[in-house]
Formats: structure tokens, C-alpha cells, sequence
């Protein structure tokens, strides 16, 4: 298997690296969270094992982050952090597996042989594209035409929902429920406060509009008229 190791112990990257290679896997390493997430989101591994502990961005936010990416990607956590409430945590974030430090390389391997068993899930989306529209679900930034445009969290959240529902035609209740979380109607224009925001920042300046109202109905992300 293609197994990235994100580790930042020397000594403990090099053991398990070396063991595995004697497994007949091929490893890659890193010694950071961002370092291990730049890695995992732009390049294709078997498995991901992950130390919860790291300089910059920790274990479980990277997880969590792939994890909201689609990446599927089996992740077994490595981790000095042996109780219930620690197990559970990491587990929710989204790892397949737990390995508490200390622990025997026979047990680490077969863990790793288990998850290799288990069936590929398809090739994660990191990234959604309309026409010259571009939007990075792990970088959370969007680009049109090769020009960055700088959005709020919510603007973000409209458009990767618009993007992701491109061509059809989105009410205003369904923006509610999934952009805002609101199952009932606020009876305010925040919806269309921010997409007429959100208008300006994507089609201000562009030849084409990609954001269209339909009257009476809601609005679609379309590359045409």
C-alpha cells in the first residue's frame, strides 16, 4: 500500500517507516499538520496515519478537514491519548482506527493490513468548477478566471451549495435549511442580502453571469443565459 505517515517524532517515524517498508509498503512523510494535509489532499495514498499531536494544524482538525473535503481516504490515528473520551473523539473526526503510543509494531501492522482489506472508496472531491469558476473545498478560496475573490463564510457556504446544485434550480427554502440552518422562514431578506452579495463578487466584472435569478422560483448557478 501508499501510506503517508504524519508524524513529528523522529524516532517514531523512522520505526514505523522502516517496519513498513520491511512490510513491503511504500511510505511518504511528513512532520507537520499542514504539511500532512497539503500531502493527503493532493496526492492519492492507500492510508493515512496520523499522530493527533502536531506542530501547526493537530490530528483531528486535518481529519476533520479531509473528512469535509469527501476525502475517504482510512485514517488510523497514532496518539499518546489512550482514554474513552479520546478513542471516541478521534473516531468521530472521522478515523477508521486508534493506536495508543506505546505500542507492540506487530499490532500497528496488522491494523494497517485491516484497513488495506477493507473496499477503496472513490477518488475524493476537493474542488468544484463551473466555466472559469473555481471554488477549493480544503483551502476554502475561489477563483475566477484565475483572479482570486476574497468571500465571507457564509458567501462561501451560498456559493459551494449553488455549485454543488449547478443547473438547477435552488428555492429560498432550501438555501435556508442548507446554507442557514433555519427549518422555518425568518420572514427577513437574508437571502437575498447575500446573494446579491455574492453576485457582485462573482459576476461583477465578468463577461458572463453565472448567477441568475428565476422569477418566482429561486435562483441557479449556470454557465448560460
Amino acid at each position: 500500500m501508499k501510506i503517508l505517515l504524519i508524524e513529528d517524532d523522529p524516532e517514531t517515524a523512522d520505526y514505523i517507516a522502516n517496519g513498513l517498508a520491511e512490510e513491503g509498503h511504500l511510505l511518504a512523510r511528513a512532520i507537520s499538520g499542514d504539511d500532512g494535509l497539503f500531502r493527503a489532499a493532493g496526492e492519492s495514498f492507500d492510508l493515512l496515519i496520523v499522530d493527533r499531536m502536531l506542530p501547526g494544524l493537530d490530528g483531528l482538525s486535518l481529519v476533520k478537514t479531509l473528512r469535509g473535503a469527501g476525502n475517504q481516504t482510512p485514517v488510523l490515528f497514532l496518539t499518546t491519548l489512550g482514554g474513552v473520551g479520546d478513542r471516541v473523539s478521534g473516531l468521530n473526526a472521522g478515523g477508521d482506527d486508534y493506536l495508543v503510543k506505546p505500542f507492540a509494531f506487530a499490532e500497528l501492522a496488522a491494523r494497517v493490513a485491516a484497513l488495506g482489506r477493507r473496499p477503496r472508496a472513490s477518488k475524493a472531491e476537493t474542488g468544484l468548477r463551473i466555466a472559469d469558476l473555481e471554488l477549493d473545498l480544503l483551502s476554502r478560496t475561489v477563483r475566477r478566471g484565475g483572479e482570486a475573490i476574497d468571500l465571507q463564510p457564509r458567501e462561501f457556504r451560498l456559493l459551494e451549495y449553488l455549485m454543488r446544485h449547478a443547473g438547477q434550480v435552488v428555492t429560498r427554502t432550501m438555501l435556508l435549511e442548507n446554507v442557514w440552518d433555519f427549518h422555518f422562514d425568518p420572514h427577513t431578506n437574508v437571502v437575498e442580502t447575500h446573494v446579491s452579495r455574492l453576485r457582485s463578487k462573482i459576476d461583477k466584472g465578468f463577461a458572463t453571469e453565472l448567477i441568475h435569478t428565476v422569477r418566482g422560483a429561486g435562483y441557479c448557478l449556470r454557465a448560460s443565459a
